[in-house]
């Protein structure tokens, strides 16, 4: 069957896990840093770890070999990996190594880049909300900007004229100044939205025509304002789109780059044709046949283009691939390759790589559907369990000894932990009979799911662990990240302060109103207080009457 064809690496990982682990659910004692050769040990099924996170590293590596080699050019090209698809500490700490950047979204993501290895110049930041504290930690780290919209625009303006020498000033600064602030930032950009359509996952598409990412560049008057701000501002260098995502064609994911293109060639007419001598704006090498080391000189010298290339979640196949991107993007958008470019890709580089991997803990048979219990839910696949129509997965079927389950196919929920019926990873899908202690892996998990975990029910967080295939065919294992032990999971409910608040007592030998004691709150505050609640109670009361007036 189609769905058992994986790659030997995940079964040969998924045959050692299980032949390693107890059916009965013991086990608890493993320590997984106590293999051999600096190496962990081979994870283990447990009552305490019923959940795994694999991560295939000779994936990891060749994703990334095959993105280098299909966008190669004589320009800078920079590959920032997206940290919200794998925001886990040692992966991120691989692609610094291997020479990749990081795009980050939030302070927290922009935190880890640095702890990881990324050095500021190869983090990009992107959010559409940065506060005015994270627009300055960013330009005084130097890492790269992407701008969402005109008023974050003037923040900048107000940051770098406090950064000026001499009295401050918020003025924008006109094109002809002398006193230009120069940000620390090697790169700082706009954010457009090419407003190209919307693909197969609406809440995914980022290049509509209201979305809440960038400036809508086919907005009344939007393009010459834009136009008019790189004019402006000679530190605005790169211009940032991204209209790809999972379910987005390559064409179309090409239409709104060749926006982003077009724009770019424009502000850099403009700004030859307005002034005589061009001031220098980037530390950027243009490479081109004509002139493989002249400095350049244009405005605009770099084009993000985001990231969003599509996976396959069907079956094993790469589909579409880098390299398929590469020549769509040539024969549409020529003229990318004259700009140094930076890409942001996350699925499309780490979704192969991954596998859940849990264990059936019941199985029962319902309305004539059979339901296997397992650990595995909303909380390593939110996406899934939340908007199953968009985000299907493959369910790969294993007995408890490792081997693919063959037995006849039944209709087969595949349910999680978690007290919502729509906890579900699969629905009504035709499946070997699964029975307890069977297990079950989950493939093309390797961004957005066990990565990002989601504590409803306060469910931890599952262990995650690197494998890789030796040359004699043996399997080396990495602790990725630790599972969340309960006491962790505890500290982030919050502290409790029992001497500032102790059990209030209520007196109710009053038919007006409960007279309330409740040490640390003084007279005033209940007096408050019960104000509130006798005003809500009574326009509650009024809003119940007129409804029942309504319906008479």
């Amino acid at each position: 069957m189609a769905d058992h064809s994986i790659p030997d690496s995940r079964a040969g990982a998924i045959r050692a896990i299980a032949e390693t682990s107890d059916h009965l659910g013991r086990g608890d004692a493993d320590d997984p840093d106590a293999g051999r050769d600096g190496h962990a040990r081979v994870p283990v099924l447990s009552d305490r770890d019923p959940v795994l996170g694999l991560m295939d590293l000779d994936w990891v590596d060749a994703a990334f070999e095959r993105l280098n080699s299909a966008f190669a050019s004589q320009r800078d090209v920079l590959h920032a990996v997206a940290c919200k698809a794998v925001p886990l500490r040692s992966l991120l700490h691989r692609y610094a190594e291997a020479g990749a950047g990081c795009e980050v979204a939030s302070p927290g993501e922009l935190e880890l880049a640095l702890e990881a290895g990324f050095a500021p110049e190869a983090i990009v930041f992107d959010s559409p909300a940065k506060t005015w504290t994270e627009l300055r930690r960013a330009v005084d780290l130097g890492v790269s900007i992407n701008i969402d919209n005109f008023d974050e625009l003037a923040r900048l303006d107000t940051i770098l004229a406090e950064r000026r020498p001499g009295p401050a000033s918020a003025e924008v600064p006109g094109p002809a100044s002398a006193e230009v602030p120069r940000p620390a930032s090697a790169r700082i950009g706009i954010r457009i939205n090419p407003q190209s359509g919307t693909g197969a996952i609406g809440s995914l598409s980022t290049a509509t025509e209201t979305s809440k990412f960038g400036i809508g560049l086919g907005d009344p008057g939007a393009r010459e304002s834009l136009i008019e701000a790189y004019l402006a501002r000679p530190w605005l260098n790169q211009i940032h789109v991204h209209s790809g995502s999972q379910g987005i064609s390559l064409d179309k994911a090409a239409v709104g780059i060749r926006a982003a293109v077009e724009l770019a060639e424009e502000i850099n007419a403009r700004a030859a044709s307005e002034s005589t001598t061009v001031p220098e704006t980037s530390t950027s090498v243009r490479r081109d046949s004509q002139s493989p080391t002249a400095p350049d000189r244009r405005r605009v010298t770099r084009i993000d283009i985001g990231g969003g290339l599509s996976v396959n979640f069907d079956g094993e196949d790469v589909t579409p691939t880098f390299a398929e991107y590469r020549a769509v993007l040539e024969d549409l958008v020529p003229g990318l390759f004259d700009f140094d470019i930076v890409t942001e890709f996350g699925r499309a580089l780490l979704a192969k790589a991954g596998t859940i991997l849990t264990r059936v803990e019941y199985a029962k048979t319902t309305g004539g559907r059979r339901i296997a219990m397992t650990h595995a839910g909303v909380q390593v696949a939110t996406r899934t369990a939340y908007a199953p129509a968009d985000w299907p997965l493959r369910i790969l079927p294993f007995t408890a000894h490792g081997a693919p389950k063959t037995a006849e196919a039944v209709p087969t929920d595949i349910a999680g932990p978690a007290c919502f019926s729509g906890d579900l990873l699969a629905r009504d899908r035709m499946l070997p009979r699964l029975d307890a202690g069977d297990l079950v892996a989950v493939p093309e998990t390797g961004a957005y799911y066990f990565s990002n975990p989601f504590s409803y029910n306060l469910l931890p967080a599952v262990p995650v662990y690197g494998y890789r295939t030796t040359s004699d065919g043996a399997i080396e294992w990495a602790l990725i990240r630790r599972g969340q032990s309960l006491d962790r999971v505890l500290t982030e409910t919050g502290a409790f302060d029992s001497g500032a608040w102790n059990r209030g007592r209520i007196d109710s030998s009053s038919n007006d109103s409960a007279n309330f004691e409740f040490e640390g709150l003084n007279n005033d505050n209940l007096r408050i207080a019960s104000e509130i609640s006798d005003r809500s109670l009574s326009r509650g009361a009024e809003a119940i009457d007129s409804a029942e007036k309504g319906r008479q």
